[in-house]
């Protein structure tokens, strides 16, 4: 029986993927096998000796110790994609909203005071203020061409939009995904320069931290819109409220509310919804769910941000799983005692990651073989 402790409300769809003869799901386990979490920061708390696997309903990792986990021996899985469509649509709906003045033509509306008469003439005096532009035709650069960046360039492509993409990290699978209208560049100031609209999508890391500065504020076309529906801190907030005052951008749509924007006339900010819909809530409970069940009872890894990509079909009673520190050589630990039983199998090919995930199938040695293993020195897990 396996404990699987969840530090935030998941969705059930996702927990009934975890059978109940197999596993018992709870939010107070003292020594689970497995954690899963959406938002809840795993940074000082102690994490349990007794866990083997971490699971991550949604994209962002943040909120989790990943190199900590590492050195434990301990895979983090996420679910890339399952929100990808929810954020998508809630960038449409920003840059619709930011550049058509919606909200602050709804203020507007609802402020008004008086009979049906007095409120049609009001309207039409004050409806001059909120005259927008549409999007067809204007062009877009989407920084980070991943699961959400790649389905919001296709959207905007789509919708009539000139579409520049910037991602050095793009895989050949990622970009056969994206459509024929989008073209990609191989300059951040490349994009910038050509873009009347900007949406990032990329994670928070050092080298995205203040992404989008003053700096580079300046070479996006004048009265441009910034979209952020990332993660705080790509966008500076300061850097974006002078453009604003300055009048180089026409606004700024934001999924994290801070003091400096949260109240500015120009700024439209929204409370983290971008994943706030029940299918993409479903969609990251299941597909995390699936790949903590596949670890623990198959030892395979799918979707892990710190181990490598790991499979291999059943093909004995006992399997053998560990997490090395990618020495030279330690593949073949145990392998000859393994291979003796007539069922090794080795995955695992060399990996640049910070851990190396090695799994073997085995017979009747299986424990001689776990002896072997551990005597080879340099294993996690």
């Amino acid at each position: 029986m396996f404990d699987v402790l969840t530090l935030n409300a998941i969705s059930p769809r996702g927990l009934a993927r975890l059978p109940g003869h197999l596993y018992r799901v709870s939010s107070e386990s003292a020594s689970p096998d497995a954690v899963i979490v959406r938002s809840f920061s795993l940074h000082d708390r102690e994490i349990p000796a007794s866990v083997k696997a971490i699971g991550r309903a949604g994209a962002g990792v943040n909120n989790i110790p990943v190199p900590a986990m590492s050195a434990r021996g301990i895979p983090v899985f996420n679910a890339p994609g399952a929100n990808a469509n929810a954020v998508k649509e809630l960038v449409i709906a920003g840059l619709i909203i930011g550049c058509r003045h919606l909200c602050q033509g709804w203020a507007f509306a609802a402020g008004l005071e008086g009979d049906d008469a007095v409120l049609h003439k009001a309207v039409e005096a004050g409806k001059k203020q909120f005259v927008g532009n549409e999007i067809s035709g204007r062009t877009i650069g989407v920084i980070g061409l991943g699961a959400i960046g790649g389905n919001v360039a296709n959207a905007t492509s789509a919708l009539g939009m000139h579409v520049v993409g910037y991602d050095p990290a793009l895989t050949v699978e990622g970009a056969a995904q994206l459509s024929s209208g989008v073209r990609r560049v191989d300059s951040l100031e490349t994009l910038l320069a050509q873009s009347e609209f900007l949406t990032v999508h990329v994670p928070l890391l050092p080298a995205t931290k203040n992404l989008i500065n003053a700096e580079r504020l300046t070479l996006l076309k004048d009265h441009a819109v910034v979209l952020n529906f990332a993660r705080e801190g790509i966008v500076d907030e300061a850097a974006v409220v002078a453009a604003l005052d300055a009048g180089k951008l026409t606004a700024y749509v934001s999924d994290f509310p801070v003091n400096q924007t949260r109240h500015h006339p120009k700024c439209i900010t929204f409370p983290h919804l971008g994943a706030s819909t029940e299918e993409a809530e479903e969609n990251c409970a299941i597909m995390v769910a699936d790949q903590i069940r596949g670890f623990l009872e198959q030892g395979d890894v799918h979707n892990s941000v710190n181990f490598p990509e790991v499979h291999l079909p059943r093909a004995s009673p006992h399997r053998l799983v560990c997490a090395g520190g990618n020495l030279p050589g330690q593949g073949g630990i145990g392998g000859k005692r393994l291979g003796g039983g007539g069922g090794q199998r080795q995955v695992g090919e060399p990996y640049a990651g910070p851990a190396a995930a090695r799994r073997a199938q085995a017979g009747e040695v299986f424990g001689q073989a776990v002896g072997d293993v551990h005597g080879g020195g340099g294993v996690i897990a």
